[in-house]
């Protein structure tokens, strides 16, 4: 809930260079293993009958793409059907500081044509407007994809949402700055196991 008060950061661990940095904890490492696991066997359910090309957003995405498709190996290594999948990575730049700069561009990845006919898994860190998850998919519909899913680790509720919703997502939360399971602020707290709240003296120290 947008009141959610958090948890105390005293009952936890994590890097010592961040004390002083942080508001509260969000959503504890062990509860966000567990929801992956979680999110893993929805989409084995829903496309675990065909191959999966997984596209992995960079950077705050690596994390959460590397703990799901870890999981969607277990489960297909322990089913009676072998599912391939292959993962290619690509940038989308849209953040300064804590500001959406509004225009996106995309950044490596493998020629995107090679998505034709495949069964596409795009795995992002925070769906927040949707506007750039609605323009990275209709650049990725060009290619004639079989089918496109979104899993995305969060959505936060921001009136400046479109209404986009990814078919997949682990948490909802408030429309807060998150930092942490390498969600970053100018490429801080990537290192930070939980997802927290950063506070004001965390914005200005590691401002850029």
């Amino acid at each position: 809930m947008d009141d959610w008060p958090g948890y105390d950061l005293n009952l936890f661990t994590y890097p010592q260079h961040y004390y002083g940095d942080l508001e509260y904890v969000l959503i504890p490492h062990g509860i966000i293993v567990d929801r992956i696991e979680r999110l893993a066997k929805d989409i084995m359910k829903d496309i675990g009958y065909s191959d999966i090309m997984v596209l992995c957003v960079l950077k705050g995405g690596y994390k959460f793409c590397a703990d799901l498709v870890e999981h969607l190996k277990n489960i297909s290594r322990n089913s009676d059907r072998f599912v391939s999948m292959k993962v290619d990575f690509i940038r989308l730049k849209s953040y300064r500081n804590d500001q959406s700069m509004g225009e996106m561009q995309i950044i490596g990845g493998d020629d995107l044509s090679t998505l034709a006919g495949k069964n596409v898994l795009i795995v992002e860190d925070v769906v927040g407007t949707g506007r750039t998850m609605k323009a990275l998919l209709s650049n990725i519909e060009k290619y004639k994809p079989n089918m496109v899913k979104v899993a995305s680790l969060l959505v936060k509720r921001t009136p400046r949402s479109d209404g986009f919703r990814p078919d997949y997502a682990g948490f909802e939360i408030p429309n807060l700055f998150v930092v942490g399971y390498a969600l970053d602020y100018n490429e801080y707290f990537r290192d930070l196991n939980h997802i927290c709240v950063i506070n004001e003296h965390g914005k200005e120290k590691y401002r850029v």
